[in-house]
């Protein structure tokens, strides 16, 4: 019998990535093709349907669904996207009842946080667990809920957006318009630009050759590079990353109380050896009694993400 595949599709502002993936998570053949992400909406269409193309058989039969992860805002249940900021090209556009129209399968859309939460409870690091907090930590900081086993939207699908949880109500203006939100306190730029501030005074730290004499080019990556080489400078921006993450996460744990907490995104592999770190601060900001019984763990899923979370909205 031939194996049906879910086609999972990720689009960015400047690609659109996709994949066959089988039924046990894995993405068996991939293609990226450039998206139009500004004019006419229906060149951003066409960008979709190429990359989706590249994949499908002579025949779509093995194909028993396509799912999508989109930038939001969008309404998961209609599969229509709103109006995301990187994405000009689409407002108020009925991304699923275009791509159905076109291939006569069954398609979900949804944002990657989201996705990238039901994959990994599905394949990945949340397998086995029905109430999951997932974290992606990169340019910016997302989350996606599970609870019983199913991905919490809200009312109108706008719910999970813990990355604009405020921390700080006196804190830096975060792009999103609030004060003090974890995403500008502890995402990769937030990282870099903490470095950059302490540097002028400590020329001898190991970031300054790292970066070549460039200020400007200290980023999270430095950080996390500098601060496993012992540079003392370093570790302080580390430590108080860490401290930011551990006060968010104590909030969720008192909030949902999930099962496990798993972190992915791009500046999850640099925290990968502080996790157990993030843990034992986490003790002392929750109300919850039993804080240390929850896993906090690295997503299997790493650049890939949206592949594998837009395919696992066809389960």
């Amino acid at each position: 019998m031939t194996e049906a595949f879910a086609l999972g599709v990720d689009i960015g502002g400047t690609k659109v990535a996709a994949g066959l993936v089988d039924t046990r998570g894995k993405i068996v053949k991939r293609s990226r093709v450039p998206m139009a992400a500004t004019g006419d909406a229906e060149n951003g269409l066409a960008a979709v349907l190429s990359a989706i193309g590249e994949l499908l058989p002579a025949s779509a039969g093995s194909v028993r669904g396509i799912g999508i992860c989109s930038p939001g805002p969008l309404d998961p249940r209609r599969g229509v996207i709103i109006n995301p900021p990187n994405l000009p090209c689409w407002r108020n556009f009925p991304l699923a009842e275009r791509v159905r129209a076109h291939y006569n399968v069954p398609v979900r859309v949804d944002n990657d946080a989201n996705a990238a939460a039901l994959a990994e409870v599905l394949w990945g690091a949340g397998r086995g667990y029905r109430n999951v907090f997932y974290a992606t930590v990169g340019t910016g900081i997302g989350s996606g809920i599970i609870l019983d086993g199913k991905i919490l939207h809200g009312r109108t699908g706008a719910a999970g957006e813990a990355g604009h949880m405020g921390i700080d109500m006196h804190g830096p203006k975060c792009p999103c318009g609030k004060k003090g939100c974890v995403e500008v306190l502890a995402s990769g730029p937030a990282i870099g630009r903490r470095a950059r501030q302490k540097l002028g005074s400590h020329s001898n730290s190991v970031m300054h050759q790292l970066a070549g004499g460039d200020l400007h080019a200290v980023n999270g990556e430095i950080v996390s590079r500098a601060a496993q080489q012992g540079d003392a400078l370093a570790r302080e921006v580390i430590d108080e990353t860490l401290d930011v993450l551990a006060y968010w996460l104590g909030n969720v744990i008192d909030f949902q109380e999930p099962e496990v907490i798993v972190m992915g995104g791009g500046v999850s592999t640099a925290l990968a050896p502080y996790l157990e770190d993030i843990r034992r601060r986490w003790t002392g900001n929750v109300v919850n009694p039993w804080p240390e019984k929850v896993p906090l763990l690295l997503a299997h899923y790493g650049e890939e993400a949206g592949i594998a979370g837009a395919a696992a909205l066809c389960e």
